[in-house]
């Protein structure tokens, strides 16, 4: 979240409306918002704030109770809210990166998926904060590696390299489980793919992709 007038965002912004155009244009039984989370949950809350990014705004899907969204969901119901979105809608989490937790965003993806016939997921993932000119170079460089890596396998719409994508923890992956999520859900499916939006205007990565699948 930046000031509204900041320039370097409007693309990004561009980019986020228009691939919720794609959603909304696929009509799904069922969206799911999932982000990073401190477990991994197939049912999450529903109502949240950015008030870690210093905004004084609170989100609520329908049926909000009192359990809380973490701030990757809450960024996720933020544009749906933004956007209109009426369609029915659910969250879920999945925790960050463990020892032995390589399977939870896999078999998390797979659970989501069958909960309805259409089912889509809008998959709210951190790039690398680490691609600033300020950070060491090796760091940077490896963080490069890892944005590069994701933006590949959207482009391609291949889950196969989001499976394949290293645990670089320094180097700033904290996403990578929730694209492990995408990659459970999608299975051995075909898709149409794209990318609309990939840079670090903060050296932080910003990726927009929408995948549809075909076949």
């Amino acid at each position: 979240m930046v000031a509204s007038d900041d320039p370097r965002m409007d693309d990004v912004r561009a980019a986020c409306w228009s691939a919720l155009d794609d959603l909304r244009a696929a009509s799904p039984d069922l969206l799911v918002v999932v982000g990073p989370g401190e477990t991994t949950a197939d049912e999450a809350g529903r109502a949240g704030s950015l008030s870690a990014y210093g905004l004084d705004v609170t989100v609520a899907l329908p049926d909000a109770g009192d359990e809380t969204m973490p701030l990757s969901l809450s960024v996720g119901a933020w544009l749906l809210q933004r956007d209109g979105w009426e369609g029915p809608v659910a969250t879920a989490t999945v925790a960050g990166d463990a020892d032995d937790g390589d399977g939870d965003g896999v078999e998390l993806g797979r659970r989501l998926a069958g909960r309805a016939d259409r089912v889509a997921l809008l998959v709210m993932a951190d790039g690398s904060p680490l691609r600033a000119d300020t950070t060491p170079a090796d760091l940077r460089r490896r963080a490069e590696r890892y944005d590069a890596a994701v933006t590949a396998a959207l482009r391609d719409g291949d889950p196969r390299v989001l499976l394949g994508l290293d645990a670089d923890t320094e180097a700033g992956s904290p996403g990578r489980q929730a694209l492990r999520v995408l990659a459970g859900a999608a299975d051995d499916g075909l898709f149409d793919a794209r990318v609309g939006y990939d840079a670090a205007p903060y050296g932080v990565g910003y990726l927009v992709g929408v995948w549809e699948r075909h076949g």
